[in-house]
This record gives structure tokens, sequence and C-alpha cells, in this order.
């Protein structure tokens, strides 16, 4: 390892403490402008009472701070459950804005600063540390892969998965406990013109560094391979100006959020009751959002997916796909490619696909018939909060990502994303994209399936000469880079000519 190299990651595991640390700094102090500014009108004066003991009293605890305010209201929603007064139960979760305009102290009276004592430090660092890549020959090579602790489920690996898993899940049930975290992204979402920073920006500011940062990894570790430096220039245009800058920019606008490369059954809340409303309030651009939405889900895929197979979106374009390629490329050897996962994959994959459909059915029928329970027993609200939960938080996010040091990087494109298994579906028996195989070349060297992020195992292809069409194929084309021999080459053509 370089001395800048050396000198990266002490900066970045500095700026990384920094970030932690920050969460146990700071105090709050609840005031009554506070309330009337965070809680709805009808919920103000039913909450006042139950908040008058939290009111101007100094907290040098989050946690505690957290836990009473939780506290006052679960025992006045109690109240209401005790009597069946439903329609008083407060639902609203306003734990973190009351806690986020509580918040006192030094990281919220100097946010800029402790940004670039952490955040910006470790950007720094990881940047110091990937560079040096530049200098040593184009190629790609192992470096201890399959043996260094952070890549082969060693301790850091399984370290880094369990601070991701902890993550997501602070992020998607308790962000009240990270409004440090939120505060330290303030300045940079105020400055961007969509307003005091939310949770939900403070991740997608994260995922686009992410993803950049890594992306830099991979422009310089596959520099010798023309079609990864433009797949991956791709990925991290379209993940910071379609999947973060223009949507801030279209709220700033006052207009409705929207990931304008997201497609459904990916957008599994697309066609949601509140987002319909939303974009016909909103006039004509929102009309256009919503047959910009129509035309990528019903004609977009299948045309794209049969002229270029379903790595235009996948490889290319799609958010999940860019983290996956980018922080995830460490850890894509690490993907099961045993016969078993693949039948596991199958089940999985078209099963989610299902689910998204019948939810996404059901939920048009409430919205178009104003009734939420359809054949008497089927509740549509009560499936779609199910699917959000088991399926968009807990396996998109706390899995899909978690998981990457552990079963490799596209644990939730492989086994779950529902678009994945619609554009695989048209990959494999209507589309002219394949990789094609040179049997009588093949070395057996297995580089390719070490590399195939997808659990294929393409030298089982290559070695047969039979090309490779499988529907999980993302057509990332490593496989093709790292092959010594140019045995495997992404190529189009009719679809009767493949070999199978």
């Amino acid at each position: 390892m370089k001395t800048s190299q050396k000198l990266g990651l002490l900066l970045f595991w500095v700026g990384f403490a920094v970030f932690v640390g920050t969460l146990t700094l700071g105090h709050y102090r609840l005031t009554d402008p506070i309330l009337q500014k965070a809680l709805k009108p009808e919920h103000l004066p039913l909450l006042r009472g139950r908040l008058e003991g939290m009111l101007d009293k100094p907290y040098s605890s989050n946690w505690v701070f957290v836990a009473d305010f939780k506290a006052a209201v679960e025992s006045l929603n109690a109240e209401y459950r005790d009597r069946q007064q439903w329609d008083k139960v407060i639902y609203d979760n306003y734990a973190l804005p009351v806690t986020l305009a509580s918040s006192r102290g030094s990281v919220a009276a100097n946010a800029p600063l402790w940004f670039w004592l952490s955040i910006g430090l470790a950007i720094a660092g990881a940047l110091l540390y990937i560079l040096p890549e530049k200098r040593t020959l184009p190629g790609i090579k192992n470096n201890g892969l399959y043996r260094h602790p952070a890549t082969n489920r060693g301790w850091i690996g399984i370290s880094l998965g369990a601070f991701l898993i902890g993550f997501y899940i602070v992020l998607y049930f308790y962000p009240e406990y990270i409004t440090n975290w939120v505060l330290l992204v303030d300045p940079i979402s105020r400055a961007i013109g969509s307003g005091p920073a939310t949770h939900w920006f403070l991740y997608g500011f994260l995922y686009t560094v992410a993803v950049l940062v890594m992306g830099v990894r991979m422009l310089l570790r596959y520099r010798g391979n023309r079609y990864q430096q433009i797949r991956t220039g791709s990925v991290m245009a379209f993940q910071l100006f379609f999947a973060f800058l223009i949507p801030e920019l279209l709220v700033t606008l006052n207009y409705p959020y929207q990931d304008l490369k997201n497609i459904w059954p990916l957008d599994y809340s697309f066609f949601f009751d509140y987002r319909i409303e939303e974009k016909i309030q909103a006039g004509t651009v929102g009309v256009f959002m919503f047959v910009w939405g129509l035309a990528l889900a019903f004609v977009a895929v299948p045309v794209l997916t049969y002229f270029l197979g379903k790595r235009w979106y996948c490889s290319w374009v799609c958010g999940c796909g860019g983290l996956a390629e980018t922080l995830g490329d460490p850890y894509r050897h690490l993907s099961d490619k045993s016969l078993k996962a693949w039948q596991a994959e199958r089940w999985m994959v078209h099963g989610v696909l299902v689910f998204a459909v019948v939810m996404t059915l059901l939920v048009l029928y409430s919205y178009l018939s104003g009734q939420s329970t359809v054949l008497g027993f089927l509740d549509s609200y009560s499936v779609r909060q199910s699917y959000g939960f088991f399926i968009g938080s807990i396996f998109a996010g706390v899995v899909g990502t978690g998981f990457y040091p552990v079963l490799g990087n596209r644990v939730w494109c492989r086994f779950g994303c529902p678009l994945a298994a619609y554009l695989g579906l048209v990959q494999r028996f209507k589309s002219r994209f394949r990789i094609t195989t040179n049997g009588g070349q093949c070395i057996s060297c297995g580089n390719c399936s070490a590399y195939c992020e997808m659990g294929i195992d393409v030298r089982w292809y290559a070695q047969r000469g039979q090309d490779v069409v499988r529907s999980s194929c993302v057509g990332c084309g490593i496989c093709s880079a790292v092959c010594p021999r140019g045995v495997l080459n992404l190529e189009t053509g009719p679809v009767e000519t493949r070999r199978i």
C-alpha cells in the first residue's frame, strides 16, 4: 500500500469516526413555538397538555428526548384506543420534525464545519486511497480478493454489512435518532433550494456520494475497457441528475417529487392514489410525469429490452444497479453460483413481481371504485402497506444493500427486484441481446464465473460454446472484461440465431 493510500485510509476512518460521533453531540429544548409549527392544528391542543412537562426543559441526550416525546404521544393514543375513538388516534410521525427543530448545540450551529470534518474528510480520504490506481497497469488483478477480510466475508466485511443494515433500519423506521446527520446536510439542501433537509435528503445525498466516489474507482479499475468506462459514467450521471438533483428541483418548483428514471413495478407507489392526485393537481407537468411513467413501463421496457437486453436499464440507468456496480463492485465475486441459488432466485424474483402486480391492481381498483376491500377480504391498503414494509424497505434496503459483503452486490436485483424480473422475461424469450462464447478458446480459468455478480456460471456456457441468454444477466460485461482470451462478447442479432 502506497503512502498516499495509507493517508487516505486514515483520513477516511477519522471522518467516519467523526460522522458517527456527531450523534452524541448537542442538546435539545422543546418550546411552544416549535409545537405550533410542527404539529397539525387539530393535534396541537391535544398534545400540548401531554407535552407540558417537556416544554423548555433542557435535554442533553437525543435518546431521552425522543423517549419522552414518544411516551407522551403514545399515552394519548392509548386512551383513544381504550375508548375506541379511532378517528382521534395520531398516526403522524412527529418525532423527527420536532427533534430536528429542538436541536441545539455545535452541530446545529456549525453544520458546515462538522460536515467537512466528517463526510467531507471521509470523501477526501476515499479518493486519496483510490486515485493511485491510475499509476498501475490496466487490467484486472485479484490482489488477495479471496483472502482479504474486507472482501471475503471477513471481520471487516461483516462489520460493514452490520453498519449498513443498522443504518437502513434506523433510516426507515427510527430517523429521529439520526437528526444530527440530517443537520449535517441541511445547508446543502437549502443551497439547492429544497428547503430544510429531511432524512430522505440525507439518504439521497449519501447514496449519490457513494455512487460518485466508488464510480471513480470503477473508472480507474476498468480504464482499459471502453464499454465499462461509458457504462460507469452513465450510472454516475443518472444518479446525480435524474435520481438526486432533478427531483429536488421539481420540489423547489412546487411540482411532485419524482425520479424520472424509476419505473413501475420498481417504483411500486407510482399508481398509489395520493401520487396520482399529486400529478393531477400539478397540471400539465404532472400529466407529463404520469404519461412518462406509463411510457417507460409499457413501451420503453419491452422495446428497448428487445433491442438491447435488460442491460439498458439494469447496468446503465438504474440507481440500485448503479450502487451495486460501484459501491458493491468489491463484493461481486461473493454471489452464489449454485443450482439451488438459481432455483431460489427464479421463484423469489418472479414471486415479488406477482406480488407487485396484484398489489397495483388492488390499489387501482380502490382508487377507481372508492372501495378499499376487494372480494370481501382483501384490503388494498393493508396489502400495499405490507409490500412497502417487506419488499420496499426490508428486502430492497436492509437486505439488498446490507448483505453486499455476505451475498454479493446484486442480492436485491437478483432475488427481489420486480422490474428486473419483468425485464428478464423479455430478455429471455424475445430479445436480440446475448453474450456469445467461443468454446474453442476457453482455458477454463474461471474469471468470468467468479466476477459474475448475478450468480451465473458463465464458464459452463463458455466451455460448451453456448450463448448466455439467462433472464438474470444484466449485461454488465465484466465477464468479458476479465476474460484473458476474448472468449466472451456482448452482441445483438436476430432472436432466432441465439445458440441456447
